[in-house]
């Protein structure tokens, strides 16, 4: 087991945990391939067991021997640097609340029809970029039964760190992948589509048609906009959440968990 003790913030190797960027990051810092961070045994214990690969861990040293010594096990060939919780805090911008991050291998995005072929419940997220709203999605669509969750390019990417972290590790749970033509690829793989959104010839969300429906695919949109006319207008159905007390929307991530659980498959 490497371990290699860091005093400074320029030692050779860390700089996948503090210099680089989410974009330089999910970039190909080794020929072919992104990097995302992991944050918490927890989190990386479930990427571990999804299939994806550890480059390097970070901890405090205490975690060696500790919360982290599986992981460490499991990978005995990985380096592993350590230092003082200031040295690391310094590192990386911010005291680490579970004291180990790990950097992983991306994974190549499967094709949409491997993903949704023996699914009945999907979700689109459409130009949603905040990544608290990602993440808590994500861990919606896991918990609530979402068989597969497909993204726009205007979405934010799952495997940001603060979107991984907010999951509790969901994203490595529900298989994703990106969508560039919500209809045409929906329908191609037998799937109605439900836009969430607020208009005069909505449905409700306890419509009997909608829970019966075999393959749906339920498209959440953006914080503040909400989804785009011509999605909107493109969608086999128009879905509200019934309001009260005059309040016009709920958060993204807050009506995506009522639409998971109320068009659930029975």
């Amino acid at each position: 087991m490497p371990i290699i003790r860091i005093t400074s913030l320029t030692h050779p190797g860390v700089e996948v945990f503090s210099t680089l960027t989410e974009a330089q990051l999910r970039r190909d810092i080794e020929p072919g391939q992104g990097i995302f961070i992991a944050e918490s045994p927890k989190v990386i214990r479930v990427a571990l067991d999804a299939g994806y690969t550890p480059l390097a861990l970070l901890c405090e040293e205490r975690h060696i021997v500790g919360d982290a010594a599986d992981i460490i096990s499991r990978h005995p060939e990985m380096p592993v640097y350590t230092g003082s919780r200031e040295v690391l805090a310094a590192l990386t911008g911010y005291t680490l609340t579970r004291g180990v991050l790990c950097a992983m291998r991306r994974q190549a995005a499967p094709c949409i029809t491997d993903i949704v072929k023996d699914a009945r419940r999907v979700v689109i997220i459409d130009g949603v970029t905040d990544t608290t709203n990602i993440g808590a999605i994500f861990r919606s669509a896991a918990a609530l039964g979402i068989d597969a969750v497909l993204l726009t390019r205007t979405a934010c990417d799952p495997l940001n760190r603060r979107a991984v972290r907010v999951s509790m590790g969901s994203v490595f749970l529900v298989p994703w992948t990106w969508i560039d033509d919500i209809e045409r690829e929906m329908h191609a793989e037998g799937f109605a589509t439900a836009a969430m959104a607020l208009t005069d010839d909505s449905v409700s969300i306890d419509d009997p048609v909608l829970k019966t429906t075999p393959k749906l695919a339920i498209i959440m949109g953006t914080e503040g906009d909400g989804l785009a006319h011509e999605v909107i207008t493109a969608a086999d159905y128009v879905v509200r959440i019934p309001m009260a007390h005059g309040v016009d929307s709920l958060n993204v991530a807050a009506a995506a968990a009522v639409a998971f659980w109320e068009l659930r498959q029975r």
